[in-house]
């Protein structure tokens, strides 16, 4: 019986993958890949079988089932399988209903971490995604729905109250989501990003406000529908920590009320 490793891709460009993980599509018999991974990664199995597997938003895809049985399979006949997904593993990607299988099965796997978009992306703008005296929780969150989901009403649920909050596969909800939060009582100027293909050399950027994306009034870019229906994945961030740094406000709090003396301090 061989053993799946299911190893995050990252959120794009093929080096920013692990070590681990880069050496792992190299020693692999075969690669079960989601449908956004870049060519350029899957160059990286020089010996590997690539099945694709992937799902995308409003397409037809391979149905999850399906996916756990091909990984349960694949381990029965090779001995080092990898299931390969975009970004994380562990985050929007489905990954207990295929590790539940594998376990069902009596299947020895391994996950092995990689970069999500929202960290991607916040590296990409130069922003922090926390900010001291100004966002110390982030969110993440994603409307998207499952295909037994998809004739339910589309109602969007109540969005947390964290500080800083980033949405993956958010481009069909995107102006309802602003919507909602200026009801919800989010300020007009909270500061909004929206990224597209995160370090790839496809990447695009927007910034707005939220009450810009609210109206789709997006500045640096006059024809709106080439965002809105483009099948590249996007990323949405927004709070007051992504604003200008010249702009963002800290509160430096106790550490700039008073100096120690050097026979105060301790290790």
């Amino acid at each position: 019986m061989g053993k799946v490793f299911l190893v995050g891709a990252g959120p794009g460009a093929a080096d920013l993958i692990t070590v681990r993980g880069a050496a792992l599509l190299a020693a692999a018999d075969i690669v079960l890949h989601d449908a956004l991974i870049e060519p350029e990664m899957l160059a990286l199995c020089t010996k590997a079988k690539l099945i694709p597997v992937g799902k995308r938003c409003g397409k037809l895809s391979t149905a999850q089932r399906f996916i756990n049985k091909m990984l349960v399979d694949a381990a029965q006949k090779y001995a080092t399988v990898v299931r390969l997904k975009g970004g994380d593993p562990m985050l929007f990607g489905r990954a207990d209903e295929e590790l539940s299988a594998l376990d069902e099965a009596g299947i020895a796997y391994e996950i092995v971490p990689g970069i999500t978009s929202a960290l991607a992306g916040a590296a990409s703008l130069g922003r922090s995604l926390t900010l001291r005296g100004v966002s110390r929780s982030i969110a993440f969150i994603t409307h998207a729905k499952a295909v037994s989901e998809a004739n339910q009403p589309k109602k969007l649920f109540e969005n947390p109250s964290a500080d800083t909050l980033i949405y993956y596969m958010g481009r069909c909800h995107a102006s309802a989501i602003a919507k909602q939060l200026l009801e919800q009582g989010r300020a007009a100027s909270t500061p909004v990003h929206i990224l597209e293909a995160i370090s790839t050399k496809r990447e695009r950027k927007w910034s707005m406000s939220l009450f810009d994306l609210a109206s789709l009034n997006i500045d640096h870019e006059p024809d709106e529908s080439t965002w809105q229906q483009s099948d590249e994945p996007l990323l949405i961030l927004i709070g007051e920590a992504l604003a200008e740094r010249a702009s963002a406000k800290l509160n430096n709090g106790l550490q700039d009320s008073f100096t120690l003396t050097n026979s105060r301090r301790r290790a």
